[in-house]
């Protein structure tokens, strides 16, 4: 996973560059994997990148429904896996929610999400080492993972400075 863009982009960023930059990587990611990118699935990713918090399936659809005519609740789900199979979109567990993704990795890549109390915004950084050993330790108690997720809750440093 490469970090080119920052954990938790400052409050002031441009914010249309950068959807627009995540919307453009998104269309490489499907162009290279040979993935149909169609209206929904982009509809939806859209709808995720209106702003750097997680939203839930049924946020999504009110985004939506904004500028379409409600789509039904298994198109969204659908449109939310195929995200989440190309590396574009992450499950938040502890708040059953979905976040767009830049970052160039794919759905087996192990991330920690970093999710401020504060302002809701949620960061991710690369967790491999962290993976690793959760692994290894399982594995020596005879339990064979399948899937491993690392949240870490608590205040972000545009949050701490106000």
């Amino acid at each position: 996973m490469s970090l080119a863009k920052p954990t938790f982009p400052a409050p002031d960023h441009d914010h249309s560059r950068c959807a627009a930059d995540a919307m453009a990587h998104a269309e490489q990611v499907c162009a290279r994997r040979g993935q149909k990118f169609t209206p929904i699935r982009r509809q939806v990713l859209q709808a995720l990148l209106s702003s750097h918090r997680p939203l839930g399936a049924y946020e999504v659809i009110d985004e939506l429904a904004k500028t379409m005519p409600r789509p039904a609740p298994i198109t969204v789900y659908r449109a939310l896996d195929f995200l989440m199979e190309n590396g574009l979109v992450h499950r938040i567990e502890s708040r059953n929610a979905f976040l767009a993704c830049a970052h160039d990795h794919d759905e087996a890549s192990m991330v920690a999400f970093l999710i401020c109390d504060h302002c809701g915004s949620v960061g991710e950084i690369p967790a491999a080492p962290v993976a690793q050993s959760l692994t290894a330790a399982a594995r020596a108690s005879g339990f064979i993972p399948k899937l491993s997720v690392v949240e870490i809750a608590g205040t972000c440093a545009h949050c701490q400075k106000t």
